[in-house]
């Protein structure tokens, strides 16, 4: 069998939801199939059952297709901190804290790990669907790029390309594309979907005409643009949300931290009819918000002193409506915020939070990974930790009047919690059930761009 690797014509082209449909597609016609991508950058990730690490694009998939997330599915990711560092994840555990430019002259280190992990997915599954990164051809970045060009060359995988027709410019990204691939790989290519296209798609008709017949290249598909609010991996997809809300119960405001991370806890949220979701990066009228929501950050120090700078932290503290944090935001309902051991700081940072919560929150070496159900609120409620700050106290999650929190994520994907949690807030809130949508949503849109995909053409690439 033949796997496969989808790679974008740019960033933000779709290739995370191409590579679980085209996944799901291939399952459908009874192929064991696994996600992989060698390397990810995003501050939104997951841990999986076993405590390691993941990028949420690599879980999210893995779910799509009812299989055990896991590490090998994401062996390398990296993790932006402030100050120009990231954090260098490998095999689902922190391996260190680094610069990019120190990263890059040790990338060749990482590619045995990107060839054992690939290869024990290979021995498990029928096919492998390698989402790329970015653009394939960055020609200053060729020889350190992980996730498109080595793992297509290291495993002669058949390549998928796409391409964000709504960027515009679309001709040019295809074609240039293309023609800078290696030889090698330019004959693996099977096709181009054109994706995220919006109106009459009969008026692409010359379009496809023009690929196939002057580029020399298939066109498996022109796919419409289709509203999903599901998966979202990076601060780009997350900001293309579409809401329907039209009479919501609840107006809810999201900071929009600098270094937010973990997106993905507001989703249940933005598929919520009875609720409408402001992200907030400035000083604003809060009290015109039912809740507050303060989300995870990847640099909680870095953060709480944007806060103060914005005024908004003025603003919340003197908030008496509702105030929900999550992980990072959780922290700084605390009163103080040490990092002793400069995890997320170049040097000793100590910074004042809120004071909602007596007690300080210590920035350990030891990150915290946990998937399991939680007793919290009076309920039993499935989520996941992955911190570094923690509290002397040992306080997991916090209620006082206005004030919820706690260190687990993904909170309101728990219906019990989220439904008894907004109706205390406005008794007119009607139930949501976030698990039906999300399973039903996922099914529309995969069949939804199944029907505009050349399907045979797919599967004759991989037998």
């Amino acid at each position: 069998m033949n796997n496969i690797s989808i790679f974008g014509t740019s960033s933000d082209s779709g290739k995370s939801t191409l590579t679980f449909v085209i996944g799901k597609i291939l399952q459908e016609h009874g192929f064991k199939v696994a996600p992989f991508k060698a390397q990810n950058v995003s501050n939104n990730s997951k841990v999986c059952e076993d405590g390691s690490e993941i990028g949420i694009a690599q879980y999210f998939q893995a779910e799509v297709l009812d299989v055990e997330p896991t590490y090998h599915m994401n062996p390398v990711l990296l993790k932006i901190e402030a100050n120009g560092r990231s954090q260098i994840i490998v095999d689902g555990k922190v391996l260190k804290t680094t610069t990019p430019r120190q990263y890059y002259k040790e990338i060749d280190a990482l590619k045995p790990i990107v060839k054992k992990n690939f290869e024990h997915l290979e021995k498990e599954y029928d096919i492998i669907v390698a989402e790329g990164a970015g653009s394939p051809v960055e020609l200053n970045l060729m020889d350190k790029d992980l996730a498109n060009t080595y793992v297509a060359n290291e495993f002669n995988t058949k390549i998928i390309l796409v391409a964000d027709i709504e960027k515009g410019g679309v001709f040019a990204s295809i074609y240039g594309t293309y023609a800078l691939l290696s030889d090698k790989l330019k004959k693996n290519v099977i096709g181009v979907v054109v994706n995220k296209f919006r109106g009459d798609l009969t008026l692409f008709e010359e379009g496809i005409s023009i690929i196939e017949k002057r580029f020399n290249l298939p066109v498996l598909g022109v796919v419409p643009y289709i509203p999903f609010n599901l998966g979202f991996e990076d601060s780009a997809s997350l900001m293309n949300y579409s809401q329907t809300s039209k009479n919501p119960s609840l107006n809810i405001a999201v900071i929009q931290f600098p270094k937010m991370s973990n997106y993905n806890d507001i989703e249940p949220l933005i598929a919520n009819d009875e609720v409408y979701v402001d992200f907030i990066n400035g000083a604003c009228n809060l009290e015109s918000y039912d809740l507050l929501i303060m989300p995870g950050t990847k640099s909680t120090i870095s953060d709480l002193k944007w806060l103060k700078q914005t005024g908004l932290f003025e603003s919340i503290k003197k908030r008496k409506k509702a105030i929900y944090g999550i992980c990072g935001g959780y922290q700084m309902m605390f009163e103080n915020i040490i990092d002793e051991e400069n995890i997320e700081n170049d040097e000793l940072e100590k910074e004042s939070g809120f004071g909602f919560i007596k007690g300080d929150i210590i920035f350990e070496e030891k990150k915290v990974l946990k998937n399991t159900s939680y007793d919290m609120f009076g309920l039993t409620l499935k989520g996941f930790e992955i911190h570094n700050g923690v509290s002397k106290n040992q306080q997991l999650f916090y209620e006082n009047e206005n004030i919820k929190g706690s260190f687990v994520h993904g909170i309101f994907d728990n219906d019990n919690f989220t439904n008894v949690y907004f109706k205390s807030i406005n008794t007119h809130y009607k139930n949501f059930d976030f698990k039906e949508y999300k399973k039903n949503k996922i099914k529309s849109f995969v069949d939804g761009i199944s029907e505009r995909l050349d399907i045979n053409r797919i599967l004759a690439s991989v037998s």
